[in-house]
């Protein structure tokens, strides 16, 4: 795990967790899954085909990534630099960096630049802020909206 990395609540890492990379500065929201393995060998064990044998596959994530709430990453995936994954993907093939993907299977759907683009003119700066100023103003921005409607 790379330094500056966040897990906010319950995330699995499977039953291979050292199969698991992490760059820095990467943060995974609630409910995502890592599968490192193709439970799906089991069947083929069960008609005598592969006989003890699994299958695995590494899972890598770049630098600077956010992983969005009850995502699925499955096995030999690798994950670029600077990547928003869209909550309730499951990404089955590689995503490189800079961009933004969702869906399912997870995609595409735009760079980073034009994430930027489109969130410049709505961000908030309350990041630094204590938790009762950062209530009071986001009431206060809401209720002001809620009366302009």
């Amino acid at each position: 795990m790379g330094s500056q990395c966040s897990i906010l609540g319950a995330v699995s890492f499977g039953s291979e967790p050292y199969l698991i990379e992490l760059g820095d500065h990467v943060r995974i929201a609630s409910g995502t899954h890592f599968v490192t393995h193709d439970g799906g060998a089991h069947v083929l064990r069960g008609m005598g085909l592969l006989t003890n044998a699994e299958v695995f596959g590494k899972i890598k994530i770049g630098n600077n990534v956010f992983i969005g709430i009850s995502t699925i990453i499955m096995p030999g995936v690798n994950i670029g630099d600077n990547v928003v994954i869209g909550a309730g993907s499951i990404v089955t093939k590689d995503i490189p960096s800079n961009c933004v993907a969702a869906g399912v299977p997870a995609r595409v759907i735009k760079t980073i630049d034009a994430y930027y683009e489109g969130l410049k003119h709505k961000a908030d700066f309350t990041k630094d802020m204590i938790m009762d100023k950062k209530r009071a103003y986001l009431l206060q921005k809401y209720a002001r909206e809620a009366a302009n409607q």
